[in-house]
């Protein structure tokens, strides 16, 4: 205003312009921009089964460069099926069928098992059963699968009537402290006989509770070369992939008889080992957090891909005796947690954080909310988690599917390009129109656009062009990359020279234009039509090109946005009508343009989409190159 004025242009003029340059100049659109593209990200993370709870957290699963995640139903399908039964007097069985119901047998060496036709087997099964809180019905199980998969197995051995056998005087709930569950029973027809224990956990929980082992009815003696023989077969069943309960009953729980194994097999869900490659190959860290041995977790994690001949495992018994710093020093190495309980999980999260990292959570339990509190990204189970997990939880996974995590992190990191597409097409557009003004100003040319006309552009610019970038369809290619530095501005340094590059390219032309249209010494309303015009196509094509900053609009498809083509499309129409509606002539100050103007003007605008594409080959190839790289030209394309 105050250079106009110095040249002796009207003053009121030059006010009204300066008005519409703040108004044009502040991003007003951008805080509206970016809340409906969040929200609109939330509502396609619905569809993937992925209920995000605060609009952050959209923003944080970009940055997200860990994940620590259950085993049981999110890795796996939590449908557990017993497979493979060993008694401590020596009998190995194999158990066919899948599902909670009676269709199957167990064999041993050929025959098949009923009952107590083999009475070692016959213990482990009606102990298995008694101590057990699950019920079937209708092939529908109602409880724990852990337990269902025992109930699943006295059924097939015609023993699903015994736990009415017996009337329960105590209870001894599980934990995931103490890793095992256990029940006193008194008998319900032979009263006279002394209460019964049955034990069944974790098999180094279980066989310290017991004094002796069960050998063809007989209770012997359990000296150190039968531990050391059941361990041995208790590691042989878990490098199986196998989850292994053991099974014991006696008078009391200090004096139990071991009856032996069984082994149930819980597989993998379809579609997490190509997840979980995806995702390391885009370098984020999986971690597995379970309560069983270190010989099933380990098999497990090898099958998905999480563990290989470089990582670590540890128990935890030893993340409660290393501290935080200890703790962090090990974590990165670290695949896989073992016989570990939730509360190791918050020790493994701050560890973890500690280095830096960014924290996504998995829990399901009322004591996994403490961690998931605590993580960046507390992921709740939607299925089997507690209210209190649930409350606790950024995010909710409703199908407990690990996929769905690898989808909402796809979906947190196209949706902060798209964010970086709008700042990089309204910032690039703001720039340019303040330029403009300002050069033609300093030159002492005529004011190029009108106060209206300035107007209008900053419609164009916050308006429907702009926030159509911000639905633009998420890049299939995203999940590979990187996750990016929680620290790291949205305005990098490549990125801000991307911007000025487009604002220069939209400043030179237009300026040209208006020159061109100036030769005749005297301002027209055509001249600044032209001028005009040509700034809102430059906007157009600048849009065109802030789609993507990496690939070639025919890439990703000119037509794959289709709420970018009608908003275009829509702008176009209304800049003809302002310049060829009589009406509207009058209020813009504009006239009707020939063809051949438009033609020339398209083809002038178009050069901003031309050089971005340029760019974005130029970037390709610089990828594909490994010697005499310039570091401006990688500085420059490196976005």
């Amino acid at each position: 205003m105050l250079v106009g004025w110095l040249q002796g242009k009207h003053i009121l003029d030059m006010f009204t312009i300066g008005v519409s340059l703040a108004v044009a100049a502040i991003p007003e659109g951008l805080p509206i921009v970016v809340t409906v593209t969040l929200a609109l990200g939330v509502m396609r993370m619905v569809k993937k089964q992925a209920i995000v709870k605060k609009l952050p957290i959209v923003e944080t699963l970009g940055c997200c460069n860990v994940i620590c995640s259950d085993k049981t139903g999110t890795l796996t399908k939590n449908e557990m099926t017993v497979t493979h039964i060993f008694t401590a007097d020596g009998l190995h069985a194999e158990v066919t069928g899948v599902g909670y119901n009676r269709f199957g047998e167990v064999i041993v060496e050929g025959d098949i098992v009923h009952r107590f036709s083999k009475p070692s087997i016959g213990k482990i099964v009606e102990a298995g059963y008694v101590c057990n809180d699950a019920i079937i019905r209708n092939n529908t199980l109602m409880g724990k699968p852990t337990e269902g998969a025992l109930i699943a197995l006295a059924m097939k051995m015609g023993l699903d009537g015994i736990q009415q056998d017996y009337i329960r005087k105590a209870e001894y709930p599980f934990s995931s402290e103490q890793k095992w569950m256990a029940v006193k029973c008194l008998h319900r027809i032979q009263q006279d006989k002394p209460e019964i224990c049955f034990m069944k956990g974790a098999y180094e929980e279980v066989i310290r509770y017991c004094t002796t082992y069960n050998n063809k009815g007989n209770s012997l003696p359990l000296n150190q070369q039968q531990r050391d023989h059941y361990q041995q077969e208790k590691a042989f069943m878990g490098s199986a992939g196998l989850r292994v309960l053991a099974l014991a009953s006696g008078p009391e729980l200090g004096q139990l008889s071991f009856l032996g194994l069984v082994g149930i097999i819980d597989p993998p869900r379809t579609g997490v080992k190509e997840a979980v490659a995806t995702l390391i190959t885009s370098g984020i860290a999986i971690k597995m957090i379970t309560g069983d041995s270190q010989e099933t977790a380990v098999a497990i994690a090898s099958r998905l891909g999480l563990y290989s001949k470089s990582s670590q495992s540890i128990s935890g018994e030893e993340v409660d005796a290393l501290d935080i710093q200890q703790l962090s020093q090990i974590a990165s190495k670290v695949a896989v947690f073992y016989r570990a309980s939730p509360r190791h999980k918050l020790k493994i999260v701050k560890s973890l954080q500690n280095n830096g990292e960014v924290v996504a959570m998995t829990g399901d339990g009322v004591n996994d909310a403490v961690a998931l509190k605590a993580a960046d990204i507390g992921v709740a189970m939607g299925q089997t988690g507690t209210d209190v997990c649930k409350e606790a939880a950024d995010m909710i996974l409703v199908d407990d599917d690990f996929q769905t995590i690898m989808f909402a992190i796809e979906e947190g990191k196209g949706i902060y390009n798209n964010i970086k597409n709008f700042v990089r097409f309204q910032l690039s557009t703001s720039i340019a129109a303040l330029t403009l003004i300002s050069l033609a100003t300093l030159m002492n040319f005529p004011n190029p656009l009108n106060a209206m006309q300035i107007l209008w552009i900053n419609i164009i610019m916050d308006g429907p062009p702009a926030q159509s970038l911000g639905v633009e369809p998420v890049d299939k290619d995203v999940i590979r990359k990187p996750p990016r530095n929680v620290k790291d501005s949205i305005l990098t340094k490549n990125l801000i020279i991307k911007i000025l590059v487009s604002s220069i390219i939209i400043v030179c032309g237009t300026l040209f234009v208006f020159w061109r249209e100036l030769r005749d010494n005297v301002i027209t309303p055509r001249d600044t039509t032209m001028t005009f015009t040509c700034f809102v196509f430059f906007d157009m094509f600048n849009a065109l090109s802030s789609r993507s900053q990496t690939k070639s609009v025919f890439e990703i498809g000119l037509c794959s946005n289709k709420m970018f083509c009608y908003a275009v499309l829509g702008s176009i129409m209304g800049q003809l009508l302002v310049i060829y509606f009589p009406p509207l002539q009058k209020v813009f100050q504009t006239e009707s343009l020939s063809i051949t103007d438009l033609q020339f003007l398209l083809g002038l605008t178009s050069s901003v989409c031309i050089i971005s594409e340029v760019i974005k080959k130029l970037e390709k190839s610089r990828k594909t190159q490994k010697h005499g790289r310039s570091p401006h030209l990688e500085s420059f394309l490196d976005v």
